[in-house]
């Protein structure tokens, strides 16, 4: 009986089998089509620790610089970071390291492109992720304290569930 009440109320969850086991999505006979999405965290830090790496001086060298690479390679390795994703063709990553005094921090955004049959939401949300974290590996000497806060999805398009963007808050 359990068994026939989880066939009924899984019938929607495109991740799980018939017996309840974890599975990847078949999206072949999907069509490819251009998918974006971006995505977005926060890092939060001492004035003194932002000033620092401002300034250029992190005992690590180049702060920023790598974690935008980090997170461009990140996003590219996402199929073999997260069970179950799909690996897609990536035709744009790009991430932005902004810093905001007012935090004081950084507003880490990433976009991510492709032409495929899914979409790139965990993609992005990887770059931003590992941009973070990058950041504070890169700056942890100064600050053990940072903080990563409020990584989200931006926004998306394409696909068959169409365009996305969060209610305002």
């Amino acid at each position: 009986m359990m068994q026939d009440n989880f066939q009924s109320n899984s019938a929607n969850l495109t991740h799980l089998d018939r017996q309840g086991q974890a599975q990847m999505v078949d999206v072949s006979e999907k069509a490819a089509t251009i998918r974006q999405a971006v995505a977005a965290a926060q890092v939060r830090m001492l004035p003194e620790t932002f000033a620092a790496i401002q300034a250029g001086n992190a005992p690590k060298g180049d702060v920023l610089g790598t974690a935008r690479i980090a997170g461009i390679m990140a996003a590219k390795q996402t199929a073999s970071l997260i069970p179950l994703c799909h690996p897609l063709p990536l035709q744009k990553v790009e991430v932005e390291v902004i810093p905001e005094p007012q935090l004081p921090g950084y507003q880490i955004q990433a976009t991510v492109k492709t032409k495929a049959e899914t979409g790139v939401e965990m993609e992005v949300l990887t770059a931003v992720s590992i941009a973070a974290l990058t950041l504070y590996d890169m700056a942890k000497a100064l600050e053990k304290s940072i903080q990563i806060e409020s990584i989200r999805l931006i926004s998306k398009t394409g696909g068959k569930s169409g365009d996305y963007s969060p209610p305002e808050l």
